[in-house]
């Protein structure tokens, strides 16, 4: 088998789309269910500020590299700042159902002033370890429409859209590393990337822990029946942790590539569901039409 690298067809195209405006979501938009709604709000909290850092820890690696990778270097960050701008809107809509997330952007905050005036290389190991965790996720979002059944359309949309460009660029900031440390070693490269990953590991599972367990208690709900909810939703039903540890596993084989797992058809299956939610007052008038 040859080794494992981005599709030569591959094309990373921004979808310049728009959710939510105007409408006014549910406080417990998916499913209402609390413990749901507050995974996904959280996490859409630090994508402004964290996609900006993905953005330019992968532009600072631009200048030198073969034009094909800059050409997907310059798309990634086009649906970065896409995604940013629309998870900002969507961000109004926790604040405006009276949420707090002061806290919540004060720890993104201090994460990111720890990669103050580190090497571009460590910010770049970074960026690719949360980039495969984005894209595990992303995976498991489409394939598994257990995760979001239930949820209000235009937010239901809104990230199944984030997904499928999280899968088509998911090789943009690894293909950026292995260009980055072509003079490195096969050890020394393994030894940062795996180190980094773990890290990132730990600080990602504490951050969205503790950004779930604040929303929670502004609605009034804490103690450890809370954390038994929180555990169950993580590892049990709908398990997203549970379902991604192998492919997260798999980052530490040689010779891993994200594209060793080619879920492009996913893309499509996204498109067809957002579409739906961007349009159905003209998806409703078209059948009615056709009928």
């Amino acid at each position: 088998m040859g080794k494992a690298r981005t599709p030569a067809d591959l094309t990373i195209t921004p979808r310049d789309v728009r959710f939510g405006r105007g409408q006014r979501l549910g406080r417990y938009w998916l499913n209402d269910d609390p413990i749901a709604t507050a995974f996904y709000n959280a996490l859409s909290v630090t994508f402004p500020k964290g996609e900006a850092y993905f953005c330019e820890s992968v532009k600072a690696f631009r200048d030198g590299a073969p034009p094909k990778l800059a050409s997907e270097i310059n798309a990634f960050v086009k649906q970065e700042v896409i995604h940013s701008r629309e998870h900002v809107a969507f961000n109004r809509h926790v604040v405006n159902q009276g949420y707090d997330v002061t806290l919540l952007e004060r720890h993104v905050d201090e994460a990111l002033a720890l990669t103050k005036g580190r090497p571009p290389i460590a910010n770049l190991a970074a960026t690719m370890a949360l980039e495969h965790f984005t894209a595990m996720l992303a995976h498991e979002l489409i394939a598994n429409p257990s995760h979001l059944a239930g949820g209000e359309p235009q937010a239901a949309g809104l990230w199944r859209w984030h997904a499928a460009e999280e899968i088509e660029h998911k090789g943009v900031a690894y293909d950026t590393w292995l260009h980055a440390t072509r003079d490195w070693s096969r050890g020394k490269r393994w030894k940062v990337k795996a180190v980094v990953m773990l890290i990132t590991t730990w600080k990602f599972f504490q951050g969205r822990r503790k950004g779930m367990l604040e929303l929670l208690r502004q609605d009034g709900m804490t103690g450890p029946r809370i954390w038994a909810k929180l555990a169950w939703y993580a590892f049990g039903w709908p398990g997203m942790a549970r379902k991604v540890a192998g492919v997260w596993f798999s980052y530490f084989l040689p010779g891993f590539h994200p594209w060793q797992h080619d879920d492009r058809r996913l893309i499509a299956l996204a498109e067809s569901d957002y579409a739906d939610a961007l349009l159905p007052e003209a998806r409703a008038k078209l059948r009615t039409a056709t009928a």
